[in-house]
């Protein structure tokens, strides 16, 4: 080990080369802080820490530091509608409609409930000019996507919705469950279960939050078309113009949760043990496996890959990224962060970081990692 990187936490020996790659990403260069976690039936069994949670030196990278996960929030959305599911309140073929009668317009009325949440609704971006700031009303953005027709007939491809997502899954747990989906969040899975993760942040928690160096490049999205122009490189293509206090108080869960890569571990082992964590059912039983059930395969309009999806959440195969499980899932968030479940070996694990790369999916850093992880199992 380089005695010049400080690592904290807990590695045991046996997983000696999880943490070799977690210093060499150090060692490297490609970090400035940085966490992973690594959970066995739910049980933490790596916890690395590492660096500094700012960009001038003073502050660590420490067990309670905060990360912005962007859109790795997408995989705690769709846990939270799987909740739903399992309760009985709601189908993942149910239409969207029934619940929320006004999305009904401009031809969407067939739209269901899992073609949102694998992105074949054809509600990707909004192609028109707005306020980026509008974002930041809940209301006015879901009437916008109320009245909105698809960008391409639902059900006939995936389309990564980098935004859009989280309102359509919030506005349906909202219309279902009468909360917000980051109070359902916090009331019934986060306290509960001790897990250190938001969607809307209190004021109280903003100064342990990591303070984020941007990625050094735009993404490659491949060929450019107005469909990911609009998705990613408009002015009104993500929430703008406010303050970094009043966005990390916003709920929007496609992009602003905020979490410690333990929390998130905790979390994915739902995924990765029929549902269950710390002796409670977060899941009903077999919701763990529909939820992630591929619902489309083949190549993105938005994002240069051919995915697939589940409801919510990326099946490794065909992409590879979390690992050697074919039957893994997960998701990943802008600048590196992840989350990832393995079913088969009842294994989960998360990253999050403040120094963001511009990879699309699958950092380097993280994959690094993840096959570290398995090399040890």
């Amino acid at each position: 080990m380089n005695a010049a990187v400080k690592i904290r936490g807990v590695c045991p020996d046996r997983f000696s080369a999880v943490r070799d790659a977690f210093v060499a990403n150090f060692t490297e260069g490609k970090e400035l802080g940085a966490r992973f976690s690594a959970a066995v039936e739910g049980e933490v069994v790596v916890d690395l820490m590492a660096g500094r949670a700012d960009r001038a030196p003073g502050r660590d990278f420490g067990p309670d530091t905060l990360t912005p996960v962007f859109s790795t929030t997408k995989a705690v959305a769709a846990l939270m509608i799987g909740r739903l599911v399992g309760q009985g309140r709601l189908a993942y073929g149910q239409r969207v409609a029934e619940v929320w009668p006004e999305f009904a317009q401009a031809g969407k009325q067939d739209i269901t409930v899992e073609q949102c949440l694998s992105h074949q609704d054809g509600l990707a971006a909004f192609t028109r000019p707005m306020d980026p700031a509008l974002w930041f009303d809940w209301d006015a953005i879901t009437a916008r996507i109320a009245a909105m027709a698809p960008l391409w007939p639902p059900g006939t491809a995936s389309g990564y919705h980098p935004v859009i997502f989280g309102y359509v899954a919030g506005e349906i747990v909202r219309r279902v469950d009468g909360r917000t989906l980051g109070t359902a969040l916090r009331h019934d899975v986060a306290q509960p279960l001790g897990l250190d993760l938001w969607i809307g942040l209190p004021d109280a928690e903003h100064g342990r939050v990591a303070q984020m160096q941007r990625p050094p490049a735009l993404p490659d999205l491949g060929p450019l078309t107005e469909l990911k122009r609009a998705a990613f490189l408009e002015p009104w293509s993500s929430p703008a113009g406010r303050d970094t206090a009043t966005w990390r108080r916003a709920e929007i869960p496609s992009a602003n949760g905020h979490a410690t890569a333990e929390a998130l571990a905790r979390l994915a082992a739902v995924l990765a043990c029929d549902g269950r964590l710390d002796g409670r059912q977060v899941l009903e039983p077999g919701i763990a496996a529909e939820l992630s059930r591929q619902r489309v395969l083949g190549q993105d309009l938005v994002l240069p890959f051919a995915l697939a999806w589940g409801a919510g959440v990326l099946r490794n195969d065909p992409v590879m990224i979390y690992g050697p499980g074919r039957h893994a899932v997960g998701h990943s968030g802008w600048g590196g962060s992840c989350l990832m479940a393995d079913p088969e070996r009842r294994l989960s694990a998360a990253y999050v970081m403040n120094r963001q790369s511009p990879a699309l999916i699958g950092d380097e850093r993280s994959r690094r990692l993840i096959e570290a992880l398995y090399a040890n199992l």
